[in-house]
This record gives C-alpha cells, structure tokens and sequence, in this order.
C-alpha cells in the first residue's frame, strides 16, 4: 500500500481526491493538509510515497513545500494540481523533479490515470525499500492505530504481530560493518534495519527472548568489530501498534550502556560551543549538520525527559545569540517558548518534527541579525512589522520605518521573502494568535485584538483559511 497525502485549500477537493482514493486497491490516504506549513510538518512526521499538491495554498505555495523537502526525502513522488495551465510554473517544477502536472477540475479518468503511472512508477523500486526506511526512522517512534500496524505489516511483509527493536552506535568505519552484522543477525532472527551514519536502528520480529537477543547480538558486535568502540540498546517485546515504547526503552538501555563514557559531557560542550559560533555565519547545511549530530547524541545518551531539558537549553542559548532576548534588551521577546514546547512533546518523532522547523525559525532571526544577508531597509522594516503587527499597520507604515518608497520596500519582500507584505503580517498575526489560544485564557475576541484584527469575525476568517480550522476548534485541539 502507498502512502498519500492531499494538500489543497479547497475543502471538495480534498473530499473528491479522498473519495476517489477509497477505490483503489494501492493507495492509502495518509493526511490532509490545507497550507503550505501544514504539509511540511505532515511530511516531516510521516513522510508519504505520494503527494497531491495545490500550487496557490496559504503560507508556502506548493513548488516551495516542494523545493523544501524534494532533497530530503529523494524517493518521494509530487504531483502538482493547478487551475490553470502556466509554462513559468512547468518550468519550476522540473528542477524539483515534479512527477505530473494536472490542471483542475481534475476528472476521475485523469485521477486514476496518474495513480496507475505512479504505481508503476513506484514498483520500479523492491516491494516496501523506499517505505522501510520511512518507517523505521519516523513511524516507529509514534504510536499507531492496530489497524494502521495491519496495513504496514501488509504492505512491508512482517511476519509476525511483535517484535523488538534494537538501537546500535558504532565507532569508526561503521559504513563498512552496517550490512555484515545484520547479515549474521538475518541468519538468526527477521530483521528490518537502517543505517544512517554511525547509529542503526533494527525491529526484529517475532515473540523474541530479550536476553538471548541480547547476548547474540553482543555476540555478533564482538565478533564483527574486534578492538572497535560500540554500543547495544535493546528494548522489550510489543505488539506492533506500541513499538514505539520498544524504542523508547531501547534509548534508555542505549544510555545507561554509554554511561561509562566521560568525554561525553565534554563532547556535547563542544557542539553546543561550535553550533552558537557558527549559526548565522556558516552555510545553513552545515549548521543543519552541527544542529542534528548535537540533538541525536543528547537522546543516544540520555533518558527523553533529560533530552529535552538539555535541548531546551540549547534553543535558549540561540535564541539570545540571534535576538539578545534573554541578555539583552529586556523587550526583546523570544521567537518563540522553546522550554515549554519541547517539554510538551511525547516521543522522538514528535521531536524531530518541531525541530526541524525550529531551527530553520533560528537560523532566519540568526541570517538576520548576523549575516545581514537583507538589505537594511527589509530588516528595519521587519523589525518595525514584528512591533507593531497587534496595530492597524500598512505598507507605507513599514516603508516609513524603513525610510524607502512602498514600492520598493514592496520589491524587497517579493525578492528576498518570496512574499508580500500583506501575506506577511497575517502569517505573523496569525501565528502569535495560534501562541495564544495555546497558551492563554483569552477568548476569540481577546486574541484577535491582540492580533491586530478588530474584526473578530473577519478574524475568524483568516484564522481558518491559513489553519484549516476556526479559532474554536484550534483551541479544542491543543487542550
């Protein structure tokens, strides 16, 4: 079964694609989304084999959710859908690799037509490889539904309902040893394993004894790496739909193993040192980089609650390196509760999902402030824009803060934020509305005059149009 994800701002659509979806016998319908952001977060947290994408959505348009994620999760299929029939967007797309191109209202004949290319396109790849490693470094982690475990067991040919997982971190070389010890563990045991640098995860399926596997696997990392470093973390045996607490388990062991380690701290010093140093000033891949070897050794190495406190701190030191927030001035406020929002996350997954998109959040007040890579009149007028977005600001208010014409000031929002300036207060407003509904007791006609909308149903509008959900359904959902 392939996975789909639909993303579109009109509400039929979104039915009709689903509706249509039901029939057939390959595809599964993995999310909705009705913005740009709402679609990255659902390919960062399940990334789908498919996705349907509407061009003109809120916030991001769709070749930008495209050319964000294309590199990353290369096997992934896009086709975009548009209303109308445009050679300067044909011509965006197919740097980004985009898959097929259908012009609304799209027929059932044109629907199906697509699905039967990308199925065949699709099964040019092994049964379930590209899947594999999704789940693996992604689904796992998070609870699921039994029904949805039956259609990934279906779908990747497990043969058991249990199984056990297995976390493994490797010295030096490991490239080289990745498929040799799990070739010794396949005489033995199923396994489905990934292997991303020095650190591997392994579900081994079955009703398995932990200690036998335990002591075979210690057995066969012996074995394959004599004199090398390595380290085992092994979790308990779970149904498939609560794998996940397995890896939560085997992270703990993975720590407790590593405990004798007294260059740790040190080591996690010195990536936090080199991170604050070089964000804002290196290429933004090469701090991805320093961002993501941090956080993956502080939850190798300690329990998740202890992970997070560590990692909250770390935001902390970056958002006051990129704002002065916190050392300097006193009504300079965060860009955002990274205490609060980490410490509310409930597993891995859920992690790695919001800070991805957190730290692109650093990096830009960081590019900001240290690289000055935007003109000077852009970041005054930002500036002026994220002080006074709760007030009826125009253009002209922004272009005299930055004192430059508003059609220029109009031009360097189009050049260099891929935007314009009206789209660029409701999507701040709108998401300093989102903080407050989360975190407040302000009702709906509060927020949106803390928003700057004096309008609460024009509020409720907009609110709705970029979420995909009223202000009082958004607040139900965070409860």
């Amino acid at each position: 079964m392939y996975r789909v994800l639909i993303v579109d701002d009109e509400e039929p659509v979104l039915d009709s694609y689903e509706f249509m979806l039901k029939s057939t016998g390959s595809f599964i319908l993995a999310g909705k989304a009705r913005t740009g952001y709402d679609a990255l977060k659902l390919i960062y947290e399940s990334p789908p084999d498919l996705v349907f994408m509407d061009i003109n959505i809120p916030g991001m348009d769709g070749l930008a959710v495209i050319a964000e994620v294309h590199k990353k999760f290369a096997s992934m299929v896009f086709i975009l859908s548009t209303a109308y029939e445009r050679f300067d967007l044909a011509q965006r797309a197919i740097p980004l690799g985009v898959f097929d191109y259908l012009v609304k209202p799209v027929s059932k004949k044109t629907f199906f037509a697509a699905l039967e290319k990308v199925q065949k396109h699709l099964g040019q790849e092994p049964p379930g490889e590209a899947g594999i490693q999704h789940y693996l470094r992604k689904t796992i982690w998070k609870a699921v539904s039994p029904e949805e475990w039956e259609q990934y067991r279906e779908r990747f040919a497990f043969p058991s309902d249990k199984g056990i997982v297995c976390l493994l971190e490797l010295g030096g070389d490991a490239e080289k040893w990745n498929n040799t010890i799990m070739e010794k563990l396949s005489l033995r045991y199923h396994c489905r394993y990934d292997f991303s640098m020095n650190q591997g995860i392994c579900l081994i399926l079955g009703d398995i004894d932990r200690e036998e596997l335990e002591a075979q696997v210690e057995k066969v990392l012996r074995e394959t790496l004599p004199g090398k470093e390595y380290a085992c973390g092994i979790g308990g045996v779970y149904y498939g739909s609560e794998l996940y607490q397995s890896c939560g388990e085997a992270l703990t062991d993975l720590h407790r193993k590593r405990n004798g380690d007294g260059g740790a701290q040190n080591r996690e010093q010195q990536r936090i040192k080199m991170l604050r140093r070089k964000t804002g000033i290196a290429p933004p891949e090469e701090t991805a980089k320093l961002f993501n070897d941090l956080w993956k050794d502080v939850f190798s190495s300690h329990d998740f609650p202890a992970a997070k406190a560590k990692m909250a701190a770390v935001f902390m030191f970056l958002m006051d390196d990129c704002t002065g927030c916190y050392s300097g001035h006193p009504e300079v406020l965060p860009p955002f509760n990274a205490a609060e929002e980490i410490m509310a996350l409930p597993d891995l997954a859920a992690w790695e999902a919001w800070a991805a998109s957190a730290f692109e959040h650093i990096q830009r007040h960081a590019n900001l402030r240290r690289s000055g890579s935007f003109p000077l009149p852009l970041v005054k007028a930002i500036e002026y824009i994220h002080d006074h977005y709760a007030e009826s600001i125009q253009l002209p208010n922004a272009a005299g803060a930055a004192q430059v014409s508003a059609a220029y000031l109009s031009r360097l929002f189009s050049e260099h934020l891929k935007t314009n300036f009206i789209d660029y207060v409701t999507e701040l407003r709108i998401g300093q509305a989102e903080k407050l509904i989360r975190e407040s007791r302000m009702n709906i006609k509060e927020v949106a005059f803390a928003v700057g909308y004096q309008d609460p149903n024009y509020f409720s509008k907009i609110f709705k149009k970029i979420t995909g959900l009223s202000p009082r359904a958004f607040g139900a959902r965070v409860e």
